[in-house]
């Protein structure tokens, strides 16, 4: 495994910061080793400066790609956490789907956001609880977005396909009922939940208003990478995103308060969620 110089690691930390927000300090040297070395073979690069001058070099942006689908981190499993999804569940479906009642509308619009979705489970499991907490979908105008920085975490994401293993990770018993046997072993999400959902590829450093808004945000454990400034740049922008009474669900070790005075908490059993302040912060 080719190793990094100190010098190098002082290059290519802030050029990695610079286009995906992640922070590598120097102790994190370890983590590019291990995930680039494979890659730097492929390439035929014997240094890190050299990988380095490689990707700066290519116009088409596609080494740079590849390099975020390796140091970003895809960690993930369906219902993951738990108290969040109960929130979901229990208290910002509930309270969104009263407030649309009292408007008279026909087919209730909903809009989630997944802002940080890794490989799709998040999304299905929000949609898993939508289906069935509201029963006959077809009432309801569902808009469920996925993004993600990873291409190939999109990729995957889309293809709603997961093996045995992602399977057992974090799905309640009775929950396979929404997916279907694959040949290979493995099981893929149903059409009916599939349909409730769309993904793309987006960088959370770049400006999003083009997704429009959002009643449900969730951007969990990825923010806890950023710089306090691209943190605080990001969460900002996902308060332009919400959409009045809108509730923003981030990971159970994130706390903004304080930090993005716009935002106030709110607590519902062992959770917390926010909302923008409806008068002044």
């Amino acid at each position: 495994m080719t190793a990094i110089s100190p010098e190098e690691m002082k290059v290519f930390a802030p050029f990695i910061a610079s286009i995906c927000g992640i922070q590598l300090d120097p102790g994190k040297a370890y983590l590019l080793e291990s995930r680039l070395g494979g890659w730097m073979k492929e390439l035929t690069c014997t240094t890190f400066s050299e990988l380095y001058y490689k990707i700066r070099a290519d116009g088409t942006k596609k080494l740079q790609r590849q390099l975020i689908d390796l140091i970003s981190t895809n960690e993930t499993y369906f219902f993951r956490d738990g108290a969040p999804f109960d929130l979901l569940r229990h208290k910002i479906l509930p309270d969104l789907m009263d407030r649309r009642s009292r408007l008279g509308l026909g087919r209730t619009p909903i809009r989630i956001w997944s802002a940080a979705c890794s490989t799709g489970q998040e999304v299905y499991t929000i949609a898993i609880i939508l289906r069935e907490l509201l029963g006959d979908l077809s009432r309801h105008d569902i808009r469920i977005l996925g993004t993600d920085i990873s291409d190939r975490a999109v990729a995957a994401a889309s293809r709603g396909s997961y093996n045995k293993v992602e399977m057992g990770r974090g799905l309640p018993p009775g929950m396979e009922r929404y997916f279907t046997p694959e040949p290979d072993g493995g099981m893929k999400i149903k059409d009916e939940i599939r349909a409730l959902a769309t993904f793309r590829t987006l960088n959370l450093l770049e400006p999003f208003t083009a997704l429009g808004r959002f009643d449900i945000i969730f951007c969990r454990n990825v923010a806890i990478y950023f710089s306090d400034p691209d943190r605080k740049g990001l969460f900002d922008r996902i308060g332009q995103a919400l959409e009045p009474e809108g509730a923003l669900v981030i990971g159970s070790t994130e706390s903004i308060t304080g930090f993005c005075p716009q935002f106030v908490s709110k607590r519902y059993l062992r959770s917390v969620y926010y909302q923008v302040a409806s008068g002044p912060a």
